[in-house]
């Protein structure tokens, strides 16, 4: 029997059945979708409190309980249609959009394919609820008098009944309900105004009161995130331009090896956006493990006009009018706050607001209006994008040119950091007979006038967060006694980020050296490439590349920074023209040149076994006080831990 192929078949209107299953695709993957869905819906309706009911992970059943504004009984069978809604009404309103849901496909989608049943009410009396019904089929809903208080409840039973094939992708019960878990905990982290109760099984699983000051919306998160989370974070509040930025930044030491703790949110909606993580990564990169992932919980609130959300089906992704405004903003917030992070604010922030926060914000509104002129600031390139044994790979013979060529371009510099090491057991003697040049850590006047000699009794107006030296351990580990208690500081990792965070300074100040290439590098490039290169000559510049457009499809290098002379340039310009193409901000030839100045700043740096004395360990202490970044090393290892006295105690048994 032959049968009718798709090629030959004429052009119809899709049965809505059809029409609501296959939009069900997009808008119902699993029980975590509808309940987002479902829960959008309750907080567009002005709900203060919402609760969330399941059953098998929702497979079985999902239930939504909100107090909000209610559905109208007229208005109730027009509710399951598609395209059907109350929350835009013109073009205009679309494009200036707050709602969370303003498609009007959610509940006709989600109707296809379960057994749905939607009670509500408008009315402060309870006897004037409303239901409809429907079970995955079409049909004309029938509204009956139901009961209820005011508000709604959307009940989801037996979800993917009547499509088999779907069904059976749904994973385990436990994976399901983790699933919603997530979505339930994004939800409440957008909206700290509402009350949330998630249940599952019968067993209240989350059950969260309204935030309504800084202390209650530090319980909830908490609550959701663990204690942890808020013990190694900044609180920030940042405004310039239009925006703002607001929320909690984790610590680079409290990193996680999973992204599974970065919410995001623009105008109360929680997205992942490229443009977002990118200008988040560069923040973090020049502390970060290597492999590790930062925590945060960030609120981003801009003019809804400057921000359209209607550009993925699940809404999830953004697109912003000025991307690079958005991105630098972002980064230059971010990487300030981290930054400034200095020893010892954290403990300080438990009375008072995180000192962070006030430099970020100072530093963020120095550069409002000006984000397009400012250097970008300095990140190193992590070790899995380095590319080992890449042409232009640190070598010994390469510090040692830099070094001298270093000394000859800036004297001034020599007696600060370029003081030779006196020679020392093991491998500082036999570098110092290779001929490589040591940094050793001498400490300025200012830091060894005020170290003390002898450990001395912590003094509360004068104490520096992190203590007077009073031991070293093992040639590795610096001991010092702070108000709190101990502090533990690893000597090399420290004095690395000094000289590290020192050398950035010394040779990024003004402009990078740079070299005229003899022989012009010719790159075969797109259309685009070109174009990028032509609107972004300025950018090139500014870190030492002189990028000229040959031909319609041909780049000539013709000056690189004096560092990256022996680089393989090729794939160094494409990276940073597809980043510039995309996000407004490259940071490549920067990740290339502060990975030289680390490996220098290494080998710079006083190594294990060297024996300081009193002055020299409290002089490194007051150094890292006062560098930026000194938590963690180039590498992203911390620097520094501490011990309070409460811990020493408990670990002896102490008063128990």
């Amino acid at each position: 029997m032959l049968t009718e192929t798709a090629t030959q078949r004429r052009i119809r209107v899709l049965d809505p059945r059809l029409a609501n299953q296959i939009a069900a695709g997009e808008v119902v993957e699993r029980p975590a979708s509808v309940a987002k869905e479902l829960v959008e819906n309750a907080i567009d309706a002005g709900s203060r409190r919402i609760e969330v009911e399941l059953e098998a992970g929702g497979a079985r059943l999902i239930r939504v309980r909100d107090d909000g504004s209610g559905i109208a009984e007229d208005d109730l069978p027009l509710a399951l249609s598609r395209h059907a809604t109350s929350k835009i009404a013109s073009l205009d309103e679309l494009e200036g959009v707050a709602s969370l849901g303003f498609r009007g496909e959610a509940l006709a989608s989600i109707s296809s394919v379960s057994r749905l049943e939607l009670v509500s009410n408008v009315d402060e009396d309870p006897r004037g609820g409303w239901r409809v019904v429907a079970e995955g089929r079409q049909m004309e809903p029938r509204v009956t008098p139901a009961p209820h208080p005011r508000g709604t409840s959307v009940t989801v039973r037996d979800l993917f009944f009547n499509t088999p094939a779907r069904r059976k992708f749904l994973r385990t019960e436990k994976t399901e309900y983790g699933h919603v878990e997530e979505a339930f905990r994004r939800l409440a982290l957008s909206r700290f105004d509402i009350a949330w109760v998630l249940r599952h099984n019968q067993k209240t699983v989350h059950q969260l009161p309204p935030g309504d000051d800084a202390a209650a919306r530090e319980r909830r998160i908490a609550a959701l995130l663990g204690k942890g989370f808020l013990d190694n974070a900044l609180h920030l509040d940042l405004e310039a331009g239009g925006l703002r930025l607001w929320g909690w930044v984790g610590l680079p030491t409290h990193s996680r090896a999973q992204a599974d703790q970065q919410y995001f949110f623009v105008n109360g909606r929680v997205v992942r956006d490229r443009l977002v993580a990118h200008a988040i990564r560069q923040a973090y990169r020049d502390v970060l493990f290597h492999g590790r992932h930062p925590v945060f919980v960030l609120y981003l609130e801009v003019d809804p006009l400057v921000v359209d959300v209607n550009v993925h089906p699940t809404k999830h992704e953004v697109r912003f009018r000025d991307g690079r405004m958005v991105h630098d903003f972002l980064f230059s917030s971010l990487h300030r706050a981290l930054a400034e992070a200095r020893p010892g604010e954290q403990e300080a922030a438990d009375d008072e607001a995180v000192p962070a926060q006030d430099a970020a914000s100072h530093a963020v509104r120095e550069s409002a209006g000006r984000w397009q002129q400012q250097p970008m600031a300095l990140h190193q390139r992590s070790d899995g994008e380095a590319g080992r044994g890449s042409p232009d790979r640190v070598t010994p013979d390469r510090v040692r040119a830099f070094m001298d060529g270093y000394r000859a371009l800036h004297p001034e510099h020599e007696e600060q950091l370029l003081t030779p090491q006196p020679a020392a057991p093991g491998g500082v003697a036999a570098e110092v007979a290779r001929g490589e040049r040591q940094a050793a850590f001498t400490p300025s006047k200012t830091a060894a006038d005020t170290s003390r000699q002898a450990p001395a009794e912590p003094d509360a107006t004068r104490a520096p967060p992190l203590g007077y030296a009073i031991a070293q351990l093992h040639g590795v580990y610096i001991l010092a006694e702070t108000e709190r208690g101990l502090v533990m500081v690893d000597m090399h990792a420290a004095h690395e980020r000094i000289v590290y965070e020192r050398m950035k300074t010394q040779v990024h100040d003004g402009r990078l050296d740079a070299q005229p290439l003899l022989v012009p590098v010719s790159l075969a490039a797109s259309a685009a490439e070109v174009a990028t290169a032509e609107a972004e000559r300025e950018a090139f510049a500014r870190f030492g590349v002189e990028l000229d457009v040959a031909g319609p499809e041909t780049l000539l290098v013709r000056q690189l920074p004096t560092l990256l002379i022996d680089a393989d340039v090729e794939p160094l310009i494409r990276d940073m023209l597809a980043d510039l193409e995309r996000y407004g901000r490259s940071d490549r030839l920067e990740a290339h040149i502060n990975e030289l100045l680390a490996t220098m700043a290494c080998h710079g740096s006083v190594r294990a076994n060297r024996r300081l004395t009193l002055a020299e360990m409290n002089a490194l202490l007051r150094d890292m006080e006062r560098t930026e970044r000194s938590g963690q090393c180039n590498h992203g290892r911390p620097t520094w831990t501490e011990m309070s006295m409460r811990e020493l105690d408990r670990l002896f048994l102490r008063g128990q």
